[in-house]
């Protein structure tokens, strides 16, 4: 019988011995048995923020330091009957001074169009091109398919097709149709959501009446024969402001 107890003092030992090892470990906690564990302090300084990376696409100026001397909008000059669009942005600049390209991108067209005369097309990300006319000359080396980066100088200034004076005519397109260059000139954007191309489909409904210094030869004899036929009109031969500019300009051509 003395045996008997003291095996069951040997195994209630025992038990007790695994029970306490088990709660040692790292087990199941049983419900109702949960505590709640130590709370750990969060550091107080936050992590610096991630550098910025690259612009999805950044503009610069094809003439650094010029000003726009014609802007985008609703235009009549002295020898059209009525106001059209003016497709871009006239930049005044001497003859043969370097045109840059505005922003990174490849060269997609270049060669003389009507009234644009020489130009150059780049194309850029976010399905915009930059095109650039009234040239002098286009760089030898800017060929079609090649790649640019913003700053390149891809042309010269010059007077080609129907302008009125040595300048740069800058057209910005949104999948070839023309938009306001200025909300995009001198900007970076971050992604191409940021592009904004909504605002710049905008046109004023106000018509801006243009002056210019002189008048392209092609158009000479076109504006003559418009200050006649006002003169014509008025029985004192008086010309009504504008074509009073007009008429200086013409006589400022021939000289």
């Amino acid at each position: 019988m003395s045996w008997a107890l003291a095996l069951l003092g040997a195994c209630v030992l025992a038990l007790a011995v695994i029970a306490v090892a088990h709660a040692a470990l790292p087990g199941e906690i049983g419900l109702g048995q949960a505590q709640a564990a130590p709370m750990v302090e969060e550091i107080a300084d936050e992590a610096p923020p991630e550098p910025e990376g690259p612009p999805f696409l950044a503009f610069g100026e094809p003439v650094p330091g010029r000003k726009i001397i014609s802007p985008w909008g609703l235009r009549k000059l002295p020898w059209e009957d009525h106001g059209r669009l003016h497709e871009g942005v006239d930049i005044a600049a001497d003859a043969g001074a370097k045109v840059l390209a505005v922003a990174d991108g490849v060269v997609v067209g270049r060669g003389v169009a009507g009234g644009y005369g020489t130009y150059i097309e780049v194309k850029h990300p976010g399905g915009l091109t930059s095109f650039y006319a009234h040239l002098g000359s286009v760089e030898r080396k800017m060929r079609v398919g090649r790649a640019v980066a913003a700053g390149t100088p891809i042309a010269r200034i010059g007077n080609g097709g129907t302008s009125t004076g040595p300048h740069l005519h800058l057209e910005i397109r949104n999948g070839g149709d023309p938009i306001n260059p200025i909300l995009f000139l001198n900007r970076r954007f971050a992604t191409a959501d940021d592009l904004p191309v909504e605002m710049a489909e905008t046109v004023s409904p106000r018509v801006r009446l243009a002056t210019v210094s002189t008048i392209p030869e092609s158009k000479r004899a076109l504006m003559a024969a418009k200050i006649a036929k006002a003169k014509a009109k008025n029985r004192r031969g008086r010309l009504p402001p504008d074509l009073r500019l007009a008429q200086l300009a013409l006589q400022r051509s021939a000289d």
